[in-house]
């Protein structure tokens, strides 16, 4: 009989907060405890949470709020609250998924108690920095990722590419654990007739479609480009560009783009509507550290544009199942949503091969593979060497 283990997952972010990270943790986190593993959650507390949170399944903690991220909050270092709490119960391994005050403690602890420690790399803060005014930091931020993920027994990215980046920037023991998708979910058979009708279009027009946080990292301005390029090429193709999410940039892209159809943050089936409704879907960032949206869209059977990195390197088949271009050559990223517009027969093809690869791609294996790291580390070197002084 498999033994079960006692797992802490620390986090800023968790469901129902929306975005890739949540998303993911929210997965993991009820993957692992329906193959009967104890899961502790500690998190900052949230608005609507209670004043105390404390139980066997959750730690809630302080917080700050975080900057461009309205409603969430940076946790707060609680190292002597996690000291108390592990000696009384000792968890076997802890899954740290981000790197500020809140990660920092919860590693110290587990150093000083002598706990198995893997960390996520989920979110690329230090290409962010330059995108929110704090390019001088960079260096200093990616010093100190190093620092941090380097005390971890493991490092788990989402993707080779962010894997072979992390090995440049000598960040050590990384270890692959991909994402899955919800395909009964995200199905090309929620396509809604009257939710195109509410946009203007009939079955024969367009829907160019984005799904994502509207913030500056996300690269959106290619959004225009790319959508006025593909009108002078097709002038008479009925079009619009469908903008799914909100975020900081929302204000300044709906000037920049007044012809823009701006949908909000939708979830669950409202989310899935609106991507089986679209027919192309454009991702033009370049800061993803996996994309999650990606297999989404491509479980939605649309035809995805994307630059050759993260989940898209790693899921899609040039002018096979979606098209690709070479990170950070605009001209080449609306070349190819040109490519797939030229003939419906090609798009139509495209669609077919994204839906039928994605519906491969479930969260079972993702997790199974999740729960083997995480055992792996238990067995494995409980100290692990010192890293550089902490800047």
């Amino acid at each position: 009989m498999t033994t079960t283990l006692h797992i802490t997952l620390i986090t800023e972010t968790f469901p129902p907060e929306i975005n890739g990270v949540a998303n993911t943790l929210g997965r993991l986190f009820d993957g692992l405890r329906a193959r009967g593993h104890q899961v502790e959650l500690v998190r900052p507390r949230q608005g609507g949470d209670p004043l105390i949170g404390s139980d066997d399944e959750l730690l809630l903690c302080r917080g700050w709020p975080l900057p461009g991220y309205p409603g969430l909050q940076w946790g707060q270092s609680s190292m002597h609250k996690l000291l108390r709490r592990w000696k009384r119960h000792r968890p076997d391994v802890l899954y740290i998924a981000t790197e500020g005050p809140l990660g920092l403690s919860a590693l110290r602890a587990a150093r000083r108690l002598g706990i198995s420690v893997v960390s996520g790399f989920h979110t690329n803060f230090q290409q962010y920095s330059s995108q929110y005014g704090f390019g001088l930091l960079t260096r200093l931020l990616t010093h100190y990722l190093r620092w941090f993920h380097n005390r971890s027994t493991l490092t788990l990215v989402p993707s080779a590419s962010q894997r072979l980046e992390l090995e440049r920037r000598r960040f050590e023991r990384l270890a692959l654990l991909s994402r899955g998708v919800d395909s009964q979910l995200f199905h090309p058979a929620k396509r809604l007739k009257p939710l195109r009708e509410q946009w203007g279009l009939a079955e024969e027009d367009i829907a160019l479609i984005h799904v994502g946080r509207l913030a500056p990292e996300k690269n959106l301005g290619l959004l225009r480009r790319c959508f006025d390029t593909l009108r002078t090429t097709y002038p008479q193709r009925n079009m619009k560009l469908i903008v799914v999410g909100d975020g900081p940039q929302r204000p300044v892209l709906e000037k920049e783009l007044p012809e823009a159809i701006f949908c909000g943050s939708q979830r669950g089936e409202a989310l899935a509507s609106y991507y089986a409704s679209g027919d192309v879907f454009l991702f033009p960032s370049l800061t993803e550290t996996f994309g999650n949206v990606v297999l989404e869209a491509l479980a939605a059977g649309l035809g995805v544009v994307a630059y050759d990195q993260a989940a898209a390197a790693q899921h899609i088949r040039h002018g096979y199942n979606g098209v690709l271009a070479m990170p950070g050559d605009e001209e080449a990223f609306c070349d190819a949503a040109r490519w797939l517009l030229d003939e419906r027969e090609t798009l139509r093809c495209v669609r077919l091969n994204a839906r039928q690869h994605a519906s491969r791609q479930g969260w079972a294996a993702i997790i199974e593979q999740f729960e083997g790291q995480l055992r792996g580390a238990c067995v494995g070197e409980q100290v692990v060497p010192n890293a550089p002084t902490l800047p």
